[in-house]
């Protein structure tokens, strides 16, 4: 078949029905909503992406007769800053040894490490979508294609010689089919069910009152507040914030439904928040914030009122992001996560396709042994093994 493959300047030059036709075909709410349009519109018209951020947006369109049928999205960064993937080693390797790793091309949600599909449409196009980056990294003097976060299917099915498939962790929680809260604490040791109760005591012991707030629940006074605990989380973990101001007013504006924001408040105040987003099947938290620095919120407001309400609605699991075992004794199990990886250079390729051998195997024996040191009942370890 004669296909058009386009390498576009930017999410506007694609109508956001032709782009999330192939991001959400079933027409539900997405599986997760950080591919749809409107979330990679926000980063474009914030300019928390685009020039100057490292992130120049250049998505990937398969036409078939002037109708999209494949698509990725897909930057052209001059950092590694933003990925949660990391490979700053790489990157200072190669350059001792002379070569130049930015800019690099790479198939990413910005700023989120949630794992979710990258090739998106008909998955018989997801060969021609991958070996259409190579070509362009190739043909641009890049150094490398990169594709992070991707489901492990299309690991899997595209992972070969020469595109290295790497395999790293975070700390995901499942839902057991509980009918509350309580009953997910049944299932974990007599110790670690005490350690949480004591956390949620401690954090519900301050005289504040916590909210879930969704849809038209949200107010902008709600983004001005999380704008602040994001400023103040951002300005500490990374120097400076990744994300603009006005991702959140898009946010507001246009996914409203598709997020939840957990607020903490003194009176009127606001004086802490976690910034949820909401699919199909996951709750994502993504960011957190405090201006009153107070024992134990964090632990309520990220992972425990994320529990409380996915439970509530039904859903499956929570990603709390990347890192952290702290996560662990909360009830978050180390999960594997995959990533792509198509490097030009052949012997930079092949010092990284030893290394991701070697990781891999690290990863899958710390995945065993975390696993056996949850927080979870040994008998019911053994259940769901």
């Amino acid at each position: 078949m004669a296909y058009e493959i386009a390498l576009l300047e930017g999410m506007a030059e694609i109508a956001a029905k032709d782009w999330d036709a192939l991001a959400n075909p079933e027409g539900l709410r997405p599986l997760d909503p950080f591919t749809t349009h409107r979330f990679l519109s926000a980063l474009d018209r914030s300019r928390s992406t685009g020039k100057g951020s490292g992130w120049t947006t250049r998505p990937l369109v398969i036409r078939e007769d002037d109708k999209p049928v494949a698509a990725m999205p897909l930057y052209v960064k001059s950092h590694s800053q933003g990925e949660y993937i990391f490979d700053f080693g790489w990157a200072e390797a190669y350059e001792r040894a002379g070569g130049q790793y930015y800019p690099k091309l790479q198939s990413a949600v910005p700023f989120t490490p949630a794992t979710g599909k990258r090739f998106l449409g008909d998955p018989a196009l997801r060969p021609l979508l991958m070996q259409a980056a190579i070509g362009i990294t190739r043909d641009n003097g890049l150094s490398s294609c990169h594709v992070t976060f991707c489901t492990g299917e299309e690991a899997e099915a595209l992972e070969g010689p020469e595109i290295l498939h790497r395999v790293t962790q975070q700390f995901h929680w499942e839902n057991r089919g509980y009918k509350d809260f309580d009953a997910f604490l049944a299932d974990l040791s007599s110790r670690k069910r005490k350690m949480i109760r004591k956390e949620r005591e401690a954090a519900q012991g301050h005289g504040l009152t916590i909210r879930a707030l969704t849809g038209a629940d949200l107010r902008p006074e709600h983004w001005d507040a999380m704008w602040a605990f994001y400023q103040d989380t951002g300005s500490r973990k990374w120097g400076t914030p990744y994300l603009k101001r006005g991702f959140f007013d898009e946010v507001h504006e246009t996914m409203a439904d598709d997020v939840l924001l957990v607020l903490a408040f003194q009176g009127d105040r606001a004086v802490a928040g976690a910034l949820n987003f909401i699919g199909r099947e996951t709750l994502y938290g993504r960011y957190w914030g405090c201006t009153e620095n107070l024992p134990c919120l964090h632990f309520e407001l990220c992972y425990y009122q994320a529990i409380d309400w996915a439970i509530t609605h039904g859903l499956a699991r929570v990603e709390a992001g990347a890192q952290g075992e702290h996560k662990l004794a909360r009830g978050y199990l180390p999960t594997p996560v995959h990533s792509l990886h198509w490097i030009a250079d052949p012997g930079l390729r092949g010092a990284v396709a030893r290394y991701l051998r070697q990781e891999r195997a690290a990863v899958d024996e710390e995945i065993e042994v975390l696993t056996d040191y949850g927080p979870f009942r040994k008998d019911q370890r053994e259940e769901t093994e």
